[in-house]
């Protein structure tokens, strides 16, 4: 997901209506964020494509980029390692899928571990 807002137009062309807006017709907000409790979240351990180092990944947020960045920074800062937030998942560097979901679960969130 690029930070940087581009139009985006629904295949129409051409309107014969001169009140009709691109803008208002395709511009459907930001996606609301859900509570915690509503969240489905899904914690997993990857090191695909990783040079054989471990990540743990978190995925199934719902909700802005900016909450995804602030739920992302809390577990960065929570388990003292480093990470990011790519494309609606969230990455901390090494295993530490027992220590998030404790984290997640005392938040309120509603997260599973899944894989090995």
């Amino acid at each position: 997901m690029s930070k940087s807002k581009k139009k985006v137009f629904s295949g129409i062309m051409y309107s014969t209506d001169s009140n009709y807006n691109f803008i208002e017709e395709n511009q459907s907000g930001e996606e609301e964020t859900l509570q915690p409790k509503q969240q489905n979240l899904r914690v997993s351990l990857d090191k695909k494509q990783r040079a054989g180092k471990s990540v743990t990944l978190i995925t199934g947020f719902i909700g802005s980029d900016q909450d995804l960045d602030s739920l992302g920074k809390m577990l960065k800062q929570k388990c003292g390692v480093g990470g990011s937030v790519k494309e609606g998942v969230i990455l901390i560097q090494g295993d530490f899928r027992k220590r998030v979901m404790e984290l997640l679960l005392a938040s309120g969130y509603k997260a599973k571990q899944s894989g090995g």
